[in-house]
């Protein structure tokens, strides 16, 4: 599997290996174990895999005991693996080192010494909690791993030229043709049903089984709750909660989650630990409603009202159509041919959610319930800040449309209401690109180029 994070990988070890340990934190199932021993096997002469969710007590204590004496922690970490370690050009990686902290702190000196390099890969609710009685070590450098993005899964089934003409199109803002266009939007929907999940990804790359996709989707949710159990002691029932009603939330017309839905004596300060739990946890992600459209989204972010969008799209779709415990055959071929009546705003907003997410995007959206003022009442779904700022002209408006007839009067309104904020107004929808009314209409395969 292809992964563009391995091009990052790359990046620290021609900057930054010896001077700093790379933690790859990521939802579970989501590859990180598999990539990173892939850059090991293949970057490096040899690497030793440590794995803390079964670790001997030998290989545990030799950070107790050595730590004070490295020439003795490598020579028996190098004999207890039976792999030889070449200065320089050696990598250790300490794989789910949140469940076992003290190789986390072991970080400082290990880069201090300077004989080898150092991965770390963990999930990071499970960081944050273990810090117990260690110092956090400063020569961490830290990136997330997302599920995989539309051109992986594009590699993955063994295409790879559709991409780069969608870039090449979307910088020339110029469609795709018909032709191409109805091949692209075949793939992205296979994307969206399928997900980004490296497993299910390899079954289909391989089977084509929409049936068994689902299946390896079900044990990952499984595995996901099992983690609410053991990671959430007292407060993994809201949780649960949280987490079973997002695909009723998402739904809606409006996509704002509404605690009440829950409970009616529900309130956010009861429920902030489950949210942020399941955003730490990777499993969600998290749009928050900006009040003000202008530089700085986040000094104007109301943690009041928000929206819960799943993590990827394709357990969303496993995670809503669940009544039988497997999706049936006949929805998933009403996704493919796009003839799903019903769940197509959700799907669509969820998948552009994510794709927003894994190119570097905090979320945010705009809302304005005025019952007063028609002119000022409008719901846009993402607002994107500029990446250089200018006194002017910093925000780009997003709506996503997943229907053939559809308006957009809040973003027109939004036009007329921030124009000095403006900067592009773009609608996602399923069709070709188009510029109309200085408003650039996009398929949605085209989002990661945003």
């Amino acid at each position: 599997m292809k992964r563009k994070i391995y091009d990052k990988f790359l990046e620290w070890k021609r900057e930054s290996a010896g001077k700093t340990a790379l933690l790859i934190d990521g939802a579970r199932r989501v590859g990180k174990s598999y990539i990173v021993e892939a850059f090991a096997r293949a970057e490096y002469k040899s690497y030793i895999m440590i794995d803390f969710n079964n670790t001997p007590d030998e290989v545990k204590e030799l950070f107790y005991t050595y730590l004070n004496d490295l020439d003795n922690f490598f020579m028996y970490l190098s004999a207890f693996y039976n792999v030889k370690l070449y200065k320089h050009n050696s990598l250790i990686i300490f794989d789910e080192v949140q469940m076992f902290p003290r190789a986390r702190a072991a970080i400082k000196y290990l880069v201090a010494d300077g004989r080898y390099d150092y991965m770390e890969t963990g999930s990071l609710l499970s960081i944050k909690r273990n810090v117990q009685d260690i110092v956090i070590p400063s020569e961490e450098r830290h990136i997330r791993m997302y599920p995989m993005d539309f051109e992986e899964f594009l590699w993955a089934v063994g295409n790879q030229t559709m991409m780069p003409f969608i870039a090449a199109c979307f910088e020339k803002k110029q469609p795709l043709g018909q032709a191409l266009h109805r091949k692209a939007m075949d793939y992205f929907r296979q994307y969206m049903i399928v997900g980004g999940m490296p497993q299910a990804v390899a079954e289909y790359s391989e089977s084509r089984d929409f049936d068994r996709v689902d299946r390896i989707k079900r044990d990952i949710l499984t595995l996901y709750r099992a983690d609410v159990s053991k990671y959430t002691e007292g407060y993994e029932r809201k949780v649960e909660s949280i987490f079973d009603e997002i695909p009723a939330q998402l739904s809606r017309h409006e996509k704002k989650f509404r605690l009440a839905s829950i409970s009616r004596e529900a309130r956010l300060r009861e429920y902030e630990d489950a949210f942020a739990w399941l955003d730490d946890a990777m499993i969600i992600n998290t749009c928050y409603n900006s009040t003000e459209p202008n530089v700085g989204l986040r000094m104007n972010m109301d943690r009041m009202t928000m929206k819960c969008y799943m993590a990827d799209t394709g357990l969303l779709i496993s995670h809503a159509f669940d009544e039988n415990g497997l999706v049936s055959e006949e929805i998933y071929r009403k996704l493919l041919f796009d003839k799903l009546e019903i769940n197509k705003g959700m799907i669509l907003e969820n998948i552009v959610a994510q794709m927003l997410t894994s190119s570097g995007y905090k979320l945010y959206f705009y809302s304005n319930p005025s019952r007063e003022d028609s002119e000022a009442r409008m719901e846009i779904d993402f607002l994107l800040a500029k990446s250089k700022v200018t006194s002017r002209h910093n925000i780009s408006p997003i709506e996503v449309k997943s229907g053939s007839n559809y308006t957009i009067s809040s973003l027109n309104k939004f036009r007329r209401k921030y124009r000095e904020q403006m900067h592009t107004a773009y609608v996602i929808h399923k069709n070709d690109l188009k510029t109309e009314n200085e408003i650039i209409y996009l398929p949605v395969y085209m989002v990661p180029y945003l």
